[in-house]
């Protein structure tokens, strides 16, 4: 799944969103693209669970679509 990040503008923030999402799941796989401002992720959790843990890390994110 992926998901948009408008807030995210460095190597710190990586960090932290990488953080965030493993704290919910420690197997999810967490690619982040700074310039795009996205991140996608491998987990078992549910996208609102992603969604609320990076929002409640000060990144707020909503789902993307992927056809």
């Amino acid at each position: 799944m992926q998901f948009h990040v408008e807030n995210m503008s460095c190597g710190s923030c990586i960090k932290h969103i990488a953080q965030a999402i493993t704290a919910i799941d420690a197997n999810a796989k967490v690619e982040v693209s700074i310039a795009d401002k996205k991140v996608t992720v491998d987990t078992v959790a549910s996208a609102q669970a992603i969604e609320v843990a990076l929002a409640e890390d000060g990144y707020p994110a909503r789902a993307i679509e992927v056809a």
